[in-house]
């Protein structure tokens, strides 16, 4: 038997998570959704006690997300086209290079022989398919218009993994040139200005206040530098293990939305998988308050997560959207407007999908101006570094300099 650590939500919607032994996250799974709770996340506890378990955590493949978005757009086609599901399966298995991917189609397929639903099988691999995947191929199902719903997850996803791309283009730069800052401070700090002080010293006289600062930094550097780079890693170690826990993921992911450059583009991103979210799910036929409870768990922000399901309690309690959306206070007044109209003439999923498509345009915008908004605060953080060390430096040289220049004269 294997230990597991899971994460999900009950009949009530709340959240749960536990500890518990299975033969595998697929057996777990199964146990979890028979006792009424929708697994969300099911991670294997490595214990070091277990011969190779490292090994294996590091060999074990994944499947990424461009591999999920090309299963998405595949099964779209072949569905379209009118193959049955075992045998567009079964094509998707043989072409599919990853093993990962393999193994979980083979489960798919399995569990299809079994009996069960394409919506519950895949309910059983909650690590690779999300609950707003699992709960829109389910609607699909009952309404005979599962190519659809593929169709609609495809272009939710490559919106999700362009926007990624991205944000990552967009940051490496600025990431390459923060490292090498970071790396040529430390070096002057351990090397060049210990050789200048050693000449200081020779002078004979006393040092600008700036040189004895960055005089003392190194040597406290120099002396002190095992104790330092533990403190580091123990602090990196420390915010990890915070961030990762519920109050300080949720503190951490309101404070992202305060951000200055970036924390409006974070707002805007969270508030556009929202209300695609709750599109996609309108017009597939979910009801209001069931869309509420999958949508609260894909807006990857776990404060606007705790207004989404505000906003589903407030339904429960028979208020409006607009009400609820209102209350929630994440919204801008144009939004709710158009949540006003889009109750007013029953096309709430038309009305949110203009609303995804005007923060996704917003996001767009965002990601693509943010090196240029990023670089003049990057030029100005090397252009402090350098005066302050050029000055710390250089000032006792100058100085000797007029010194001698006086006493010639």
């Amino acid at each position: 038997m294997r230990r597991f650590r899971y994460r999900g939500r009950n009949k009530r919607g709340e959240s749960v998570s536990g500890l518990q032994e299975a033969t595998s996250p697929d057996s777990l799974a199964s146990h979890l959704l028979n006792t009424g709770i929708v697994p969300i996340t099911i991670d294997e506890e490595f214990s070091q006690s277990r011969r190779g378990g490292l090994e294996q955590l590091l060999r074990r493949d994944r499947v990424t997300d461009e591999e999920i978005l090309l299963f998405t757009r595949q099964m779209y086609s072949m569905l379209k086209a009118g193959i049955p599901i075992m045998r567009a399966l079964a094509g998707l298995q043989q072409s599919g290079g990853n093993g990962r991917l393999a193994t979980v189609i083979q489960s798919l397929r399995d569990n299809l022989e079994a009996g069960r639903e394409l919506s519950q099988a895949m309910r059983l691999q909650p690590d690779v398919f999300s609950t707003l995947f699992v709960s829109l191929v389910q609607v699909g199902e009952l309404t005979g218009r599962l190519d659809e719903v593929f169709l609609r997850l495809f272009h939710y996803m490559e919106f999700e993994h362009r926007t990624r791309r991205q944000i990552s283009a967009a940051l490496r730069y600025p990431s390459f040139v923060l490292v090498g800052v970071l790396i040529a401070i430390a070096t002057v700090n351990v090397f060049v200005i210990p050789a200048f002080a050693r000449v200081y010293k020779g002078f004979h006289t006393e040092l600008p206040l700036l040189t004895r600062v960055l005089i003392g930094v190194s040597e406290f550097s120099v002396s002190h530098g095992p104790l330092l780079v533990a403190a580091l890693a123990t602090l990196i170690v420390g915010v990890g293990l915070y961030l990762r826990s519920a109050p300080g993921r949720y503190r951490w992911h309101r404070l992202k939305l305060r951000l200055p450059i970036v924390g409006d583009m974070v707002l805007k991103a969270s508030l556009a998988r929202f209300a695609r979210g709750l599109s996609i799910t309108l017009q597939s036929g979910v009801p209001v308050l069931q869309g509420m409870s999958v949508v609260g768990q894909i807006v990857d922000n776990d404060y606007i997560a705790q207004r989404v399901e505000q906003m589903r309690l407030g339904i429960e309690r028979a208020e409006s959207v607009l009400q609820t959306a209102a209350t929630a206070g994440v919204f801008t007044p144009a939004v709710l407007q158009m949540i006003a109209v889009g109750e007013e003439t029953g096309d709430l999923d038309g009305l949110m999908a203009e609303v995804a498509d005007l923060y996704e345009r917003e996001v767009d915008y965002g990601v693509e101006t943010l090196g240029a908004r990023i670089e003049p605060l990057l030029i100005m953080v090397l252009s402090l570094v350098v005066l302050v060390l050029a000055l710390g430096v250089f000032l006792p040289i100058w100085d000797l300099g007029r010194v001698a220049m006086g006493k010639g004269g």
